[in-house]
């Protein structure tokens, strides 16, 4: 296995990154999972351009988005698998112990692992803690993952493969790593970015694929909606058969079929939508 490290392939085993980076002393830095299939990422372009904003947003150097598309092409033709995750991890770098950041630059990785179609559909549960719409980090994809951590391993522990929050006001937001759908009348609504979630790639292809409306939502949404879905980079579009002890029978439903079914049409046609 190769990766990428500041500017150069290296073995796996090789690869070494300080433990003085601030990305692992206090998670600063910011990161995007990108779908690779046979050796080409999909919506590369779309990942770059949030990775920009995010490094923006959190006051980072901006990345240099040549270097890393390189450092994608590398990784992915040292790499040949199927279906692959590539993920992009750019920090603070070099810095002294505590908050502040050090000048020694950011430090840039690329990596792949293997990856496996998901199916159809999957279990979802909700948890007590909330997403904060109006904190520092809303809407940037960072690497201080912490909370999602904790969520998945409580969605786990109850048979599911994600967790579910509600924003501070009690409005629907996102999982730990997706964007969530629901059917209502026929119609598919999806909370704003306004609600705090992350502007997913795939929510926004989604959205702009089957013409979902960004609806403010109550949590309690998902004890009534006649559909429910997930959007993200390896899910693509997925239905939900279980919310906490509400079974959604025969998920897929028609109108999560269908999104499913145009997703991965107009997905197959342009691999950089």
């Amino acid at each position: 296995m190769k990766i990428w490290l500041d500017g150069t392939l290296q073995d796996l085993e090789a690869a070494r990154v300080s433990v003085f980076d601030h990305g692992l002393t206090v998670g600063d830095g910011i990161f995007e999972t990108v779908k690779s299939v046979d050796g080409k990422p999909f919506a590369l372009t779309r990942h770059l351009d949030r990775l920009a904003r995010s490094a923006r947003g959190l006051g980072l150097p901006e990345p240099d988005l040549d270097e890393v598309r390189r450092a994608c092409d590398a990784v992915l033709a040292a790499n040949p698998m199927p279906l692959g995750r590539l993920r992009i991890t750019y920090t603070g770098g070099l810095s002294p112990l505590g908050s502040d950041r050090g000048e020694a630059g950011a430090t840039l990785v690329v990596a792949l692992g293997e990856a496996t179609r998901r199916p159809d559909s999957t279990a979802t549960v909700t948890v007590p803690w909330t997403r904060n719409e109006r904190g520092a980090l809303t809407g940037l994809k960072t690497t201080s993952y912490a909370e999602n951590v904790v969520a998945l391993a409580r969605a786990r522990e109850q048979g599911a493969s994600e967790a579910l929050f509600a924003n501070t006001v009690g409005q629907l937001c996102e999982g730990t790593g997706s964007n969530v759908f629901v059917v209502l009348d026929g119609e598919v609504h999806t909370p704003p970015v306004a609600s705090g979630c992350l502007a997913g790639i795939t929510r926004a292809l989604a959205v702009e694929w089957t013409g979902a409306k960004e609806t403010d939502l109550p949590l309690d949404v998902l004890e009534r909606a006649d559909e429910i879905f997930l959007t993200s980079t390896l899910r693509d579009v997925q239905g939900v058969h279980r919310v906490d002890g509400r079974e959604l029978p025969g998920a897929p439903g028609p109108v999560t079929a269908k999104a499913m079914r145009v997703f991965d049409e107009r997905a197959a046609d342009e691999l950089d939508p």
